[in-house]
């Protein structure tokens, strides 16, 4: 194996990145060392190419960015039992402390000492990456790597929409980017009963009919409280999942949510918002869920099940394929908002 490898670097406290040649990652006594085959770009990657306020605060360069992927077993340190060279695996990229209240009462995904593995530590993009045994997914190779490259984010739909009771509810998607659009698939291969999907964004909704939901809003031009109500008997949705961090449509989830119902609320606001608490909430009686990551590890059981029983068709919202190389050249597609997920590949190829 060659000592050096081919990775997109942030090297300065600056907008952009760099593809540099870097030594492979060196591991330890409970660490794999895995070759990447796919890679995945997320908006928190283009957070920290753009350099915005976020970025500034929390990274601190130089970094190897990159959290979604799969890849390749090649070496693994001596305390390691539970993989072997070849093994196919993704990993749940946040690392939790496992001593904090959170890890040990069960909810590790919110763990008060996280660290994010691309984000807070050398990630994936690139040849090489480390993860610590305990943080590593073994995969079906019936899995395919395209799917295998994105069980980050389509784990963060899979807990907002099991979060709660779906199967036979109405259940609406306010925002459309790639994990909105893989709540669609998950809450239609659990048996919701009707899925509206609102977004604005002219390509997003355009992948939401793709998606197969029963209803895609355009709340810039449509009355979407008419319509939901119209369609739901006057009740309002069972279930909400609220994907956009925007206030038109935090505002627009609690608008249509039946009294009764389930708001999830997963996409991240850049301020503060106002709602009407008595009114929005209590009057209502509904219950409003914080979503961050993924369950440690049910909803890794949760997603592969679904995807070895071939329950999740999430082709559409794959839209372009890039080697690494053109790594720039990806996020600038991204920036134009005609793009969902992005692949990158290491070596170049498909």
């Amino acid at each position: 194996m060659s000592k050096t490898m081919l990775a997109v670097v942030k090297p300065d406290a600056a907008p952009g990145a760099e593809i540099r040649e870097v030594k492979i990652p060196e591991y330890g006594p409970a660490d794999v060392l895995v070759k990447v085959k796919v890679a995945s770009i997320c908006g928190t990657d283009l957070h920290i190419y753009n350099w915005d306020r976020w970025a500034q605060k929390r990274i601190q360069p130089p970094l190897i960015p990159g959290h979604e992927f799969c890849g390749e077993v090649v070496a693994y340190g001596k305390e390691v039992t539970s993989v072997k060279e070849g093994d196919f695996v993704s990993a749940e990229m946040h690392v939790a402390c496992g001593k904090c209240v959170q890890c040990r009462t069960g909810d590790a995904h919110i763990c008060q000492n996280v660290k994010i593995i691309g984000v807070d530590s050398n990630g994936a993009f690139a040849e090489y990456v480390v993860i610590p045994e305990s943080n590593i997914w073994k995969l079906d190779p019936a899995i395919p790597q395209e799917y295998a490259s994105i069980l980050d984010p389509l784990g963060n739909a899979v807990h907002s929409v099991l979060a709660g009771e779906i199967a036979a509810k109405t259940v609406a998607i306010t925002g459309c980017g790639p994990i909105g659009l893989f709540s669609i698939a998950v809450a239609r291969a659990v048996g919701a009963a009707q899925v509206f999907a609102i977004e604005v964004n002219e390509h997003r909704r355009r992948l939401a009919k793709q998606m197969k939901a029963d209803f895609v809003l355009d709340p810039s031009k449509e009355g979407v409280h008419a319509i939901v109500m119209k369609e739901t008997d006057g009740l309002g949705v069972d279930v909400v999942l609220e994907m956009a961090g925007q206030p038109d449509a935090i505002r627009t989830a609690f608008n249509i949510v039946r009294s009764g119902g389930r708001i999830s609320l997963l996409g991240l606001t850049s301020k503060p918002i106002s709602l009407n608490f008595s009114e929005d909430i209590i009057f209502k009686g509904i219950t409003v869920q914080g979503i961050n990551g993924r369950r440690m590890y049910q909803t890794w059981y949760q997603m592969t099940a679904l995807l070895k029983n071939g329950k999740l068709d999430l082709h559409p919202v794959i839209t372009d394929r890039m080697a690494m190389k053109d790594f720039s050249k990806a996020m600038e597609r991204l920036k134009t908002g005609e793009a969902s997920k992005i692949l990158v590949y290491p070596n170049g190829t498909k």
